[in-house]
């Protein structure tokens, strides 16, 4: 492990990290928030004072040979002190008095999961709203994908590294052969779909600021409102239907963009996935929309809440414009279930990704078969493709950790003597970063009823959600610390 060149990397994200709080700072300026703005620039120029010197001459490395131990540490670190420093300006500006707070809503902005502690929403400076719907935008594609398309780097293959320790999904790859490259073909991408969104936002007459703190929230499938009733305080079904679709989109494979723009249709027409993710998508809103009908009366309007609902929750997005707390049992267990399916490996949205279920069902399906046909020989295919035994064993060994996380986050939360459902969709919204959950965490409530212990539990399930898991549980691994300085 090259501890010094995994300090210089974070140290240089930090800077990052410092030069994007000038955009807050910004806003805050433009909105005659002086004080806001004041915070930003002094926790930016605070954060850049210190980092500076250990990214340029102190803890500069004798060798920039990335491998993987190193990217894995890079991600872990990384992604526990960048939402940490990006409390701050929650904390020191008084919009979030307690620092638990400031950093579980920090957390929950920068991994996507949209779980809030806010009570009153619309009562925080805009500079401050602005900073975490930003969280959102810089944590969807992710952060270590931003530094890399960025920064000058002449490494592919540690860029390489950063992107399979940060990406979620059970396969990571490049979709040109400079890593780098690929980094800046994804963020361009993300950011032309959250531009177009912007577009079709405004032409449904919501204001530029909404439409910019929406779009960016949306793209990272996030779901931070700048509003106490959510989307449901537009009450418009052009703009619900806009937010629709970009959700469902920014929960697609963003290589099958990529696949557009180099005209390799055959790639989209064949992908497994994808079908299977719109599939559930019409499915789960017909199924919902048929089940609220009696609450709803009307088609046209249970169609309505039906798909928003099944999109954001699926993609993990957590917007709301219904207070699904009152539907059917059948419609909260439909979404109950949708959390856990998530959206594509390769998107911006969580969960347990479609991609692992679909390698998951094959796997069980070449079993079966190997029972009756002892001596056939089967082989997992994806999209004609046959996958590596590495990445069936790796679907396999993620479920582990992922089912043991759940569970002893469970026991954990419990001790706050909450009902079952409260305690089980808090788990379970947080650690595949969808946002609300069922009862007392509902669409119109929020995580404030916590007690601090079990928002540093949250916090760690948004962690390890969003870096699913072992990037994180491998810091605490003795063979990653191995070598001295």
């Amino acid at each position: 492990m090259n501890k010094r060149l995994v300090l210089h990397s974070i140290s240089k994200i930090f800077i990052i990290e410092a030069v994007l709080m000038l955009l807050p700072t910004l806003v805050s300026l433009y909105y005659k928030e002086n004080d806001c703005a004041l915070i930003f620039l002094e926790v930016a120029a605070a954060i850049a004072l210190l980092s500076i010197p250990t990214a340029t001459f102190v803890l500069k490395p004798k060798t920039n040979s990335l491998g993987s131990k190193e990217g894995i540490a890079i991600a872990a670190l990384c992604w526990i002190a960048v939402p940490i420093l990006g409390a701050l300006p929650f904390y020191f500006s008084g919009a979030i008095p307690s620092l638990c707070d400031s950093i579980f809503e920090s957390i929950s902005g920068f991994t996507t999961t949209g779980s809030t502690i806010l009570t009153d929403i619309e009562a925080l400076p805009r500079g401050i709203l602005f900073w975490r719907s930003f969280t959102h935008w810089v944590g969807g594609m992710g952060v270590l994908v931003l530094i890399i398309a960025i920064m000058p780097s002449d490494k592919n293959s540690s860029a390489l590294h950063l992107m399979r320790a940060e990406c979620a999904g059970p396969q990571v790859g490049k979709l040109v052969p400079k890593g780098k490259s690929s980094a800046l073909i994804l963020y361009i991408i993300y950011g032309v779909l959250t531009a177009l969104m912007i577009v079709f936002l405004l032409l449904g007459k919501m204001p530029l600021y909404d439409s910019v703190c929406h779009a960016m929230g949306t793209a990272g499938t996030g779901g931070f409102g700048i509003k106490n009733a959510g989307i449901a305080y537009y009450d418009s079904p052009y703009l619900e239907g806009v937010i629709t679709v970009f959700m469902i989109l920014f929960g697609i494979n963003f290589n099958l963009y990529y696949f557009i723009l180099i005209k390799r249709f055959s790639e989209i027409y064949k992908n497994t996935e994808l079908k299977v993710y719109l599939g559930v998508i019409i499915v789960s809103t017909a199924l919902i929309t048929a089940n609220i009908m009696g609450i709803y009366k009307t088609v046209g309007k249970s169609f309505r809440f039906a798909v928003f609902q099944v999109a954001s929750i699926m993609t993990s997005t957590g917007f709301a414009t219904a207070d699904f707390n009152i539907w059917p049992e059948f419609s909260k267990m439909l979404l109950i279930i949708l959390m856990f399916v998530g959206a594509c490996a390769g998107s911006t949205g969580g969960g347990f990704k479609v991609s692992r279920f679909i390698i998951m069902f094959k796997t069980a399906k070449k079993s079966l078969r190997k029972i009756l046909h002892p001596n056939s020989v089967n082989v997992v295919k994806s999209d004609d493709k046959a996958l590596d035994i590495e990445t069936v064993h790796g679907v396999n060994s993620y479920l582990i950790i992922y089912l043991t996380m759940i569970l002893a986050s469970l026991l954990l939360i419990s001790l706050n003597d909450f009902d079952f459902a409260t305690s089980f969709t808090s788990v379970v919204t947080c650690i595949n970063n969808i946002g609300p959950g069922i009862s007392r965490i509902g669409p119109m409530d929020n995580f404030s009823i916590f007690s601090d212990f079990s928002k540093i539990v949250l916090s760690v399930d948004m962690l390890m959600g969003r870096l699913e898991c072992l990037p994180l549980i491998m810091l605490f691994s003795p063979s990653m610390w191995s070598r001295k300085f």
